[in-house]
């Protein structure tokens, strides 16, 4: 944990500049919250210090990332929606900190997991808990980038900490790595590239131009920190409540493709993939599947929805099978198409 002051204004002219650009593409709430994401006393009035504090996430048994990333059978999920909700894990564990602090002084404070507007990157590098890296995530030399990020705004006018140096050099890893290219350049991203973006936040059709690009990535990406050097310094959680349920660190497309909205809402239920619901869960699934060898199984799988209650799933179930219909055909010519072509009007 460390302690900042809340004065922002880099970040702040930083975030008007980004909205500024349209580079939150459908995250409505990011424009409408405006400026109060970076005026703490705004959000809570009488609030002098922020402290942050980062907690590990990354499960120690994860099937290895490489392995699934290669194989395009393969559902690849973030490593940090594998286990129960961090919103959860760790807002209750703020409250009990929050609580304790109260207790021993009078003072008012309120804790935020991502729950409400707030730079949580600026406000941890300026209390030490790292740096910005170029991809934009909280980077530590002892922890790399592998944790949640929280704070707790209290009307104390507590000792700050000193802002982390930043230690990315020359390095450009994670921009080159990038699938669609969504970071633009360092310390600059382009949410509507992002596939965390595509596959969580976006609740329309993914662009036809962006989908071959995803892979069998199904919910969210971590080919940055998959990259960035830092990590190799990062420790594995040892909270019981980010462990791996229902095997999501290695399963097959075509499996969860199966999963009714039962299924889905039972088996996720604690899960921050539960909130995008069934319906976004098979589009995201559809395009994988579309970027899949092409087997009599995941042939199969697609046109089980091919006739699916939902537009949405329908059009990138028709999406994939082209993709297949293309590559068959290729091999039947002897060429291979340039790229799978959209749906006719679209």
């Amino acid at each position: 944990m460390g302690i900042s002051d809340t004065h922002l204004e880099s970040a702040e002219a930083h975030l008007l500049q980004w909205l500024a650009d349209g580079r939150h593409g459908a995250m409505d709430y990011m424009a409408k919250h405006g400026v109060k994401r970076a005026r703490p006393a705004e959000l809570l009035p009488g609030t002098l210090r922020v402290i942050s504090v980062r907690m590990n996430y990354y499960p120690e048994h994860a099937k290895d990332t490489d392995a699934v990333l290669q194989d395009g059978s393969r559902a690849f999920i973030s490593r940090y929606a594998l286990g129960r909700d961090y919103h959860k894990v760790l807002r209750a564990r703020l409250e009990k900190l929050a609580q304790q602090i109260r207790s021993e002084v009078d003072c008012q404070c309120r804790v935020f997991t991502d729950s409400a507007p707030v730079l949580e990157v600026a406000l941890a590098q300026k209390a030490q808990l790292g740096w910005r890296g170029k991809h934009t995530l909280l980077l530590s030399r002892e922890q790399g980038s592998w944790f949640f990020l929280g704070e707790i705004f209290i009307d104390l006018p507590l000792t700050v900490d000193v802002s982390e140096d930043n230690h990315c050099g020359t390095c450009n890893a994670c921009i080159t790595i990038c699938p669609t290219q969504a970071i633009t350049a360092p310390y600059q991203l382009d949410a509507r590239r992002c596939i965390s973006y595509l596959t969580i936040e976006l609740k329309g059709s993914i662009p036809v131009e962006l989908r071959s690009l995803m892979g069998n990535r199904i919910y969210g990406c971590d080919d940055c920190q998959l990259v960035c050097p830092w990590n190799r310094f990062a420790q594995k959680t040892i909270e019981p409540d980010f462990a791996i349920r229902n095997g999501l660190d290695d399963v097959s497309l075509a499996n969860l493709f199966v999963w009714d909205e039962a299924t889905f809402l039972q088996r996720l239920a604690g899960s921050p993939i539960y909130r995008i619901g069934h319906e976004q869960w098979l589009r995201n699934i559809a395009v994988a599947l579309g970027n899949a060898p092409t087997t009599t199984e995941v042939i199969n799988a697609l046109q089980m929805r091919q006739h699916n209650s939902s537009i949405l799933v329908r059009e990138h179930v028709e999406w994939a099978l082209q993709c297949h219909s293309h590559r068959i055909n290729s091999l039947t010519n002897l060429r291979a198409p340039l790229e799978c072509a959209p749906l006719p009007g679209r």
